[in-house]
């Protein structure tokens, strides 16, 4: 039968799938517009389910911040491939996602993936139409919403590397330079205090056996490994570290001198602690050649 291109034209705006697939699937449904629709919703699913194994440590963050400045939501959406994560259909998604936690504020990954979104009945279907148009597993990894001070400021490194700061006292400009300073100095938390004391306890047990490595007495070593403990904790901590901007100036001394103090923030990288595949692309062309 004849499908007419308007017809075609429907079905693709209505998927976002090709025009020689849209075509096929009216004519398989006889030109049966709804019909059509299911069936590539089906397939799209039946796709996505194949590549969900595949390692996705590329991506991007994103982040939407509320009108009047005093929350934020950072997201990592990632894809397998830095080409695919510099599309629109990927950026668009990723930032269509961070305005519906930023509005729904969900509880959880689970809450939001459920959560509807404008031409799909949830994040997770959205997902999964996305795969099978892209072509690529992805995955909505992690979500953060950050408030409750007087203003959050913002910074996107790139695409890569995403940070919100929420801070009482100070200015926007201030807000926005200190959340620059994290993402480029990577600090753990904000202030000694907040430091996992198992993270510092096993630090002092490094710490103890390097000096004594060297042969001090125990005097000695207990002076050394204080020493060291403190110089660990200024380059750990937001407030102990030299400010990218003015490194002559701690972002304690920084803030001290704005009358302004940081309440908290959230740092995304993308793909960190993702365990990348490493491919070996010489062994790849060969083992298809000895196939062939």
């Amino acid at each position: 039968m004849t499908i007419s291109a308007s017809l075609v034209k429907e079905l693709r705006e209505r998927t976002g799938a090709g025009m020689m697939e849209c075509k096929k699937a009216l004519v398989e449904t006889g030109g049966d517009l709804d019909t059509a629709v299911e069936n590539m919703r089906k397939a799209g699913l039946a796709k996505a389910d194949k590549k969900s194994g595949r390692v996705a440590a590329e991506g991007l963050v994103a982040i939407s911040r509320s009108d009047d400045g005093t929350g934020a939501v950072l997201i990592e959406i990632n894809c397998e491939t830095d080409f695919v994560s510099s599309g629109e259909d990927f950026g668009g998604f990723a930032a269509a996602v961070a305005d519906l936690a930023l509005a729904e504020r969900p509880a959880d990954h689970d809450a939001l993936m459920a959560l509807p979104m404008s031409g799909a009945a949830s994040v997770e279907e959205a997902r999964r139409a996305l795969i099978a148009k892209i072509g690529e597993n992805i995955n909505v990894r992690r979500f953060q919403t950050i408030e409750g001070a007087e203003r959050v400021g913002s910074y996107l490194h790139g695409k890569r590397i995403g940070v919100a700061v929420a801070m009482n006292g100070g200015d926007d400009e201030l807000a926005r330079d200190v959340a620059m300073h994290i993402a480029a100095s990577k600090p753990l938390c904000v202030a000694e205090t907040d430091v996992p004391k198992e993270l510092l306890a096993k630090e002092r047990e490094i710490l103890t056996e390097q000096a004594r490595n060297e042969g001090k007495p125990d005097a000695i070593v207990e002076k050394m490994v204080e020493g060291r403990l403190r110089k660990y904790l200024a380059e750990v901590t937001l407030l102990g570290q030299p400010f990218v901007k003015d490194p002559d100036l701690t972002v304690a001394k920084l803030l001290a001198g704005k009358n302004a103090t940081v309440a908290g923030f959230v740092r995304f990288e993308v793909g960190e602690g993702i365990e990348k595949k490493q491919e070996n692309f010489v062994e790849e062309v060969m083992a298809q050649a000895r196939g062939a």
